[in-house]
């Protein structure tokens, strides 16, 4: 099955990626000088890619396309699947084809695939500390610009939903639209008003949760609250909508507030601040 994401060009975020690693445009670029130079155009190698560390797996299919855009006849056999979680030690792909391809297309397909795995690996272990409570993990926009689409696919391999994908398709009402508004309920209305579909209404006070649901609004974030003061938020919202923690959250703090009652937890730490995976590609010479 071809893998597609909804919304993300793959042969075009290939084709980019590579050109800005060949330096196409640039004086003299074009070429992988290294490779050239060095490696005969006829030589064939086969490699293992495996991971180092325990990782939840995201973006080898993409890993795949980097080498097949170089070599259309190489030999790539994917050996985890998405989503997995797998161990130190894991094989995690099988390449056999064009030693020139290999080499050019290896830091583009490991840069990805240990970028995606991390931000999977983390977020599964915020869903792991979230422990039993009734509530699902979010993402949040704080994306590396141009990266937003494989991201989010990332934290949806971890175990998270996504949040907006971005400013068109929910209005996410925060403290400088209210304080331009002069009110969250103002700012509600005008969203309102405006036949947005889905209004979402941040609010960091108790007294500013009547006002938004009353305006209009869709869906509650409870910004910067603890968990004495989101369990009061819960119970005053009572079910009207749905309810987001968000803001002050990590592994230490997040079960917590999860159990609050809250339906939702963001965390942008999730993709903003994940570690890359510790994962390797080994070649032997056929």
């Amino acid at each position: 099955m071809t893998f597609q994401i909804e919304g993300f060009d793959l042969a075009r975020f290939v084709r980019d990626t590579l050109a800005e690693d060949l330096g196409e445009g640039l004086p003299g670029g074009g070429r992988d000088v290294t490779s050239e130079s060095v490696i005969p155009a006829g030589a064939r190698f086969s490699g293992v890619m495996d991971t180092r560390d325990a990782i939840v797996v995201a973006g080898l299919p993409i890993a795949a396309a980097f080498f097949h855009a170089l070599d259309p006849e190489m030999e790539v056999e994917v050996l985890a699947e998405e989503g997995a979680r797998v161990p130190g030690g894991t094989d995690l792909m099988r390449l056999s084809g064009k030693a020139r391809a290999m080499l050019t297309a290896e830091r583009s397909a490991l840069n990805t695939v240990q970028h995606l795995s991390g931000i999977a690996t983390m977020t599964r272990a915020y869903v792991d500390a979230m422990g039993d409570a009734d509530c699902v993990l979010l993402d949040t926009r704080k994306t590396i610009p141009g990266l937003r689409h494989l991201e989010k696919y990332a934290t949806r391999m971890g175990g998270a939903q996504n949040h907006r994908l971005g400013l068109w398709d929910a209005a996410m009402i925060k403290d400088n639209h209210v304080l331009v508004a002069g009110g969250v309920a103002e700012a509600v209305r005008r969203a309102r008003e405006a036949e947005v579909a889905t209004i979402i209404c941040e609010v960091d006070r108790l007294d500013q949760i009547e006002p938004a649901l009353e305006a209009g609004a869709h869906h509650l974030l409870l910004d910067n609250m603890d968990p004495a003061t989101l369990r009061e938020a819960v119970a005053i919202v009572a079910g009207r909508v749905p309810t987001e923690a968000s803001g002050g959250i990590d592994l230490t703090t997040i079960a917590a507030k999860a159990a609050t009652g809250v339906d939702y937890v963001s965390v942008g730490r999730l993709t903003q601040s994940a570690p890359a995976a510790d994962i390797g590609l080994d070649f032997t010479p056929l």
